[in-house]
């Protein structure tokens, strides 16, 4: 009888990780990752964004998430869930934070734990169109990363400038991006 005894860190299976790295490096499209979100507005500032697929190296997968949002009173909400700007801080950290998880599972390092505050201040007049000079969105966004594992500082390090240079959210927030728009009048 043979056992098998799958190798965890931090909660990553580091076989599997090392297969999925292997594979993408051999194959590029294997590592080609497709998301989408459809969101609907339900009254007020409420919207709900339904996930409901990826694909993945050509392969559709199937999902079934909804996340809800709205606005705070003093912003004309019902305070029903988190804003907008709070699901994208939450997405930029639940992002970096996979780094941080996933490549010190590789690179050896146990982690205890990892906790990511982010903020960033943002002037209404933009948004609301009261001033052309000023931005709609942030100029700048602070985020802290405390971590807490069996490494030694040069070594969180190199970890922490690994997922500064590969965080998806992280590189989608900081960099311009192209983004287009199509307008569909039903």
């Amino acid at each position: 009888m043979t056992t098998t005894q799958t190798m965890t860190l931090n909660g990553i299976d580091v076989a599997a990780l090392g297969e999925t790295i292997e594979a993408v490096t051999q194959d590029p499209a294997k590592g080609l990752v497709s998301f989408g979100v459809t969101t609907a507005w339900k009254g007020g500032t409420r919207a709900d964004s339904r996930a409901t697929a990826y694909t993945l190296g050509g392969e559709e997968h199937a999902r079934d998430f909804t996340i809800s949002s709205d606005e705070p009173p003093e912003l004309l909400g019902t305070n029903a869930f988190p804003n907008p700007q709070e699901l994208l801080f939450a997405a930029m950290n639940s992002c970096i934070l996979v780094g941080y998880v996933a490549n010190a599972a590789a690179m050896g390092i146990a982690l205890e734990s990892v906790e990511i505050e982010t903020s960033g201040e943002l002037d209404l007049r933009g948004f609301l169109g009261l001033d052309a000079s000023v931005k709609p969105g942030y100029d700048a966004v602070h985020y802290t990363v405390r971590i807490r594992g069996d490494a030694t500082p040069e070594r969180m390090q190199e970890l922490h400038e690994h997922v500064t240079r590969t965080s998806v959210n992280r590189f989608n927030i900081a960099e311009p991006i192209t983004v287009t728009c199509e307008l569909v009048v039903e």
